[in-house]
């Protein structure tokens, strides 16, 4: 033949194509999807069915791993020694598996990730509840095929009595399509089994009632349910997984002590990653990461700084490392040969016909082996009631099929009935015997009408199923590991950050950071205070607001507009640091800056939301009052807070209860008082109305507006460009109604320069005040005496700079040991320091 003619000429288009969908196929159906029924890959089943073969059962000692190995390979997986080994290993790790069908002896790796020792090291035999897998498989109960080399039958299905998909889990990755199955505890689907069995119509929400969530092996907490209820209902989901940790107090330090990992999470690597964030700082707080495992159990040891909060650090371990992660669920199986998607109901459905499949099948394969006795002990029976005719027929026969015969002849038997007689032993003649075999008779022909009842009544095959599927449960049944934690869906961003009192500085150029307040040490009056913020050329610090971590934040820019921020999503920065460009946090226009902010506990809180206001005041001296519900929903790129007219700006927006009193100052040193009720509510977008009538002298602006919430102890508090304050009693100033020009609230001079700020505050308080230079102090307004509202006041801070001048001026709470005292017995007395520092801003 010439060399042409055996060239095949085809389109490579078409080979390719139909090679790589026979080597998909071949992957799909033969080597990487668990069947549905026995939850078991090619590779798996052969090792239990070699063993099995081996007699390396759990009765009998262990047989070295490359025996089975070898015996597998050999007889039905004619793949690599590894991809069978690895199988084996898995079977027999308990942290991979939660009901183990190998039972391993020797060096089967580490939950830490060590490999298991070669095959040629160890040894293994079955777990009783891997042959629970294989019972009946004698009993023709599931189809077998020829292995590779068409020499020896293997089962393409075991007859399992365990639900080993849901109980065990699978995963693997096939062309096209992966499967990722968590593992579950064998007495919730057992029990959830038997429900389906009887009644069907069973729903997934009941079926949850009894399989709660996945069970896996290492323990550790589900966190949260609405990925466990996603995956059960739809095949898909995200279980979210926690270690087990508690915080052990000591008086050195706190320690977090894990116990228990999430499924799948290498120990050695976590307590790495520990390390390396601890190291880079990227977690404050962790001096040291320790694995104290032994045989006892897992103990991993994370010793926690004095200084440091252990449960906000523990939370922080929880977000940046594999202390918590999540199991992708993806229930895809092989139904029938092909691949599908299976939600809860589908994956004990399928289980349920399969044993039904397999009870039936072992029924007629017993009913066919007891009627096949039956017939021979009819014969025998017939025999022994005609003993001596019978002896008489075979010792005058020649040969035996004489005899066999002879006996069809005379009583009528059939060739298997003859032939049992003939090869009878003499001592089946005595009177014992023969009334064994009516007994025996006598006992098959219950049998055979219970397992004809079995084939023709469904709800009696029905009830051996449940019965075998209960007894299964009584061996081998067990506690969850993983404990269900119903409260939380999601991170709670709060768990992350103590509830600390902070400073939030905004400069002129806008920048913003929050700093400790316990940074900022109290002065007495008339020093010289200290570096307080390190600023760019020309910036100078504006705004200085007190806060704690936990709050939302309102900020409101002089255009109108209205941003919501957590305070813990400031960036936290030193006294001494330039703090972050405000742009960057918030979508401000570029000609927009922040100037009024607001400090609200919970946005959610509907009573609270309903009940209080927002009042703004601008630099011309409208005023505009609505509700805060309006501002509770907040945006990534910020609401229209109030409407500005061109020449205007927000300088001041407070908070109230709708029963305050409102004192507005300008820089020409004069004040005017009214009620809130004179301003009536208004849309977000309004206007607003006058609260105060100008001089017209084109310099004059209103500087601030004070609510005053508690006139027996607030005060009023006015300073100056040049560094003069003073106190003033809320009487000072007379009632009138808005939209006047107010009454003097301090005598403006040369020395003193013009008004910069007014404030209500208390003998508790302390008053900082920032220089546009930078400089900072922190005095007590205890030592500010009480003076009429007419007179300059007194020094506050000395301007060492001749063109110095007030930049900002905040009250904070005084640090007092008394107030110390008071935050510290917080919960027994219910007001905290908290509570003193923000009281401008709450009722």
């Amino acid at each position: 033949m010439l060399e042409q003619d055996r060239i095949i000429k085809i389109n490579i288009e078409e080979e390719m194509k139909s090679s790589y969908i026979d080597y998909s196929m071949s992957v799909i159906v033969s080597r990487a999807l668990p069947d549905v029924r026995d939850g078991f890959k090619p590779v798996h089943r052969r090792i239990l069915f070699g063993m099995m073969g081996l007699g390396n059962t759990s009765d009998k000692p262990y047989k070295k791993s490359a025996r089975v190995v070898g015996e597998v390979l050999g007889k039905y997986h004619p793949h690599g020694d590894s991809s069978v080994y690895g199988a084996l290993v898995r079977m027999a790790q308990p942290w991979a598996m939660r009901y183990m069908l190998v039972d391993g002896q020797g060096n089967y790796g580490s939950v830490d990730g060590d490999s298991a020792a070669a095959m040629r090291y160890t040894e293994c035999r079955l777990q009783k509840i891997g042959e629970e897998m294989m019972q009946d498989l004698d009993k023709e109960t599931v189809d077998m095929q020829t292995n590779f080399d068409d020499s020896l039958l293997e089962p393409t299905v075991m007859p399992t009595r365990i639900p080993n998909l849901l109980v065990n889990g699978a995963s693997g990755i096939a062309v096209g399509m992966a499967t990722n199955m968590p593992t579950h505890n064998l007495s919730e689907v057992i029990d959830a089994c038997v429900a389906y069995i009887d009644n069907n119509d069973i729903d997934i929400e009941d079926l949850m009632t009894y399989v709660k969530a996945p069970d896996f092996p290492t323990g550790g907490y589900i966190y949260g349910m609405s990925g466990v209820r996603e995956a059960y209902m739809t095949g898909r989901g995200r279980v979210v997984m926690r270690a087990k940790a508690e915080i052990e107090t000591s008086s050195t330090h706190d320690k977090i002590v894990v116990t228990e990992i999430p499924y799948g999470v290498n120990k050695a690597e976590l307590i790495k990653s520990i390390a390396d964030l601890a190291n880079e700082k990227k977690i404050e707080g962790i001096s040291n990461a320790n694995d104290e495992s032994d045989r006892e159990g897992m103990r991993i040891v994370i010793d926690v700084k004095r200084d440091a909060n252990a449960s906000v650090v523990l939370n922080k371990l929880y977000k940046m490392t594999l202390l918590q992660t999540s199991f992708g669920v993806n229930n895809v199986a092989l139904v029938h040969g092909r691949p599908r998607l299976l939600n809860l109901k589908d994956l004990i459905k399928y289980f349920v016909e399969h044993r039904h499949d397999v009870v039936i099948r072992r029924t007629q394969y017993d009913l066919r082996k007891a009627k096949e006795r039956a017939h021979i002990l009819e014969g025998l029976i017939i025999a022994s009631d005609n003993i001596d005719e019978v002896i008489k027929i075979i010792r005058a026969a020649k040969t035996p099929n004489d005899a066999i015969s002879g006996l069809m002849e005379r009583f009528e038997l059939t060739e298997i009935q003859s032939r049992a007689i003939v090869e009878m032993r003499l001592r089946q003649l005595t009177g014992l015997m023969q009334d064994q075999l009516h007994a025996e008779y006598e006992e098959i022909q219950k049998q055979i009408a219970y397992l004809e009842e079995i084939l023709v009544n469904d709800e009696l095959c029905r009830k051996v199923i449940k019965d075998e599927l209960i007894e299964i449960k009584t061996k081998y049944g067990d506690e969850r590991r993983s404990e269900i934690v119903y409260s939380s869906e999601e991170f709670n961003p709060e768990d992350f950050y103590a509830d600390d009192e902070m400073i939030i500085t905004i400069s002129h150029m806008g920048y913003i950071k929050r700093t400790p307040l316990s940074e900022f040490r109290a002065q007495n009056r008339g020093g010289v205070g200290s570096k307080g913020t390190e600023t760019r050329d020309e910036d100078f610090v504006e705004h200085i607001y007190p806060a704690t971590m936990h709050n939302t934040m309102m900020f409101f820019t002089q255009k109108g507009k209205c941003y919501w921020l957590k305070v813990y999503e400031i960036p936290e920065g030193t006294k001494n640091s330039k703090g972050r460009a405000i742009q960057n946090l918030l979508n401000i226009d570029s000609d927009d800056a922040v100037n009024a902010y607001l400090r609200v506990k919970n946005l959610n809180d509907q009573d609270f939301i309903n009940s209080h206001y927002v009042l703004f005041c601008t630099k011309n001296g409208v005023i505009k009052k609505t509700l805060l519900e309006q501002y509770s929903r907040p945006r990534q790129n910020g609401v229209n807070a109030i409407t500005i007219r061109e020449d205007d700006r927000v300088i001041e927006v407070r908070m109230t209860n709708g029963d305050n009193e409102i004192i507005i100052a300008n820089r020409n040193g004069r004040a005017i008082r009214f009620h809130e009720s004179a301003v009536r509510v208004m849309g977000r977008t309004a206007t607003g109305v006058r609260g105060m009538t100008l001089d017209e002298d084109g310099q004059d602006e209103v500087v601030g507006m004070i609510c005053i919430k508690d006139p027996e102890t607030e005060t009023i508090m006015v300073v100056s460009e040049q560094g003069y304050g003073k106190r003033s009693d809320i009487e000072d100033y007379r009632k009138t109604n808005r939209g006047g020009k107010g009454v003097k609230t301090m005598n403006i001079t040369d020395k003193t320069g013009k008004l910069v700020t007014i404030k209500s505050v208390t003998d508790e308080n302390d008053l900082m005040i920032i220089n546009k230079s930078g400089i900072t102090i922190r005095l007590k307004v205890a030592d500010v005496r009480i003076m009429g509202r007419a007179t300059q006041g007194v020094r506050l801070i000395n301007l060492e700079k001749r063109n110095d001048e007030i930049g900002s001026v905040c009250k904070v709470t005084s640090e007092t040991e008394e107030d110390i005292i008071a935050e510290e017995d917080s919960d027994a007395s219910g007001k905290t320091q908290n509570d003193i520092v923000n009281n401008e801003n709450e009722e």
